[in-house]
């Protein structure tokens, strides 16, 4: 059976869908079967994440609510053999999914993927709640500015029920010239969320461009900082070591 990691943050702006691809193509580049799926009902860009824009014609509600296969639903990267996307609704059509729709969904993605990354919206909305409900894990993709870090301790507050080891922090976007000029840390931001450390990826000109150009960061830019972190974080996800990245 596989699992289902929520990626999920308190605030807009911290890179939370780059993030939940650039992972997603790290997984699949190490030979994992492994969906994404957008939880963000009618705001969806995971899609231009992953250079897969405009190719998914059905979304998650389509098959949590029974009008098709899962398999007719999903897209397969043309690119990355192995990497698969489920997006959202471009807007609710009739009754909203439930939690057990979500829940029984999740159950048939365990049984075909090995890993299922759920981009939740920002906040704690409707969306957030569908794909946390059905989580195994879940990691909280911050910023180290202050307002990006308060919200995550909200974020936390709402996870409690997650036991050790199924809550992780990704601190995103970092720049070393400003964690100096804040005089913080890393840690600071370890302290301040609350939860252990799965990885640290830094600010990247290349994230834009690859997303500009409509090809996956690790294909197009497979040295680029950012993608290094990608890939350390995909081996710690699979439980194995890698160490964080250094920021230059």
């Amino acid at each position: 059976m596989g699992q289902c990691i929520a990626v999920v943050s308190g605030k807009g702006g911290t890179g939370k869908t780059s993030f939940t691809a650039g992972v997603g193509e790290a997984l699949a580049l190490a030979g994992r079967r492994v969906l994404c799926l957008d939880c963000d009902i009618g705001l969806r860009n995971l899609d231009l994440a992953l250079g897969l824009s405009d190719r998914a014609f059905m979304d998650f509600s389509d098959v949590a609510q029974g009008r098709c296969p899962l398999s007719s639903a999903v897209v397969e990267h043309p690119q990355l053999p192995g990497l698969y996307l489920l997006t959202a609704p471009v807007r609710t059509r009739g009754r909203p999914v439930t939690k057990r729709q979500m829940m029984d969904l999740m159950t048939e993605i365990r049984r075909q993927y090995e890993f299922c990354l759920l981009d939740a919206p920002a906040g704690l909305g409707t969306g957030f709640l569908l794909a946390t409900a059905a989580a195994d894990r879940c990691v909280v993709v911050t910023t180290s500015d202050p307002s990006s870090l308060r919200d995550a301790q909200h974020t936390v507050m709402e996870l409690s029920r997650f036991g050790y080891g199924k809550l992780h922090l990704v601190v995103n976007r970092v720049r070393k010239k400003l964690l100096h000029s804040m005089h913080t840390t890393i840690d600071d931001a370890i302290d301040k969320a609350g939860l252990p450390l799965i990885g640290v990826v830094p600010e990247d000109d290349a994230l834009l461009l690859s997303l500009n150009r409509g090809v996956p960061l690790l294909l197009s830019r497979s040295q680029s900082p950012a993608a290094w972190a990608y890939r350390n974080i995909a081996t710690r996800l699979q439980g194995g070591r890698a160490p964080l990245l250094r920021i230059k």
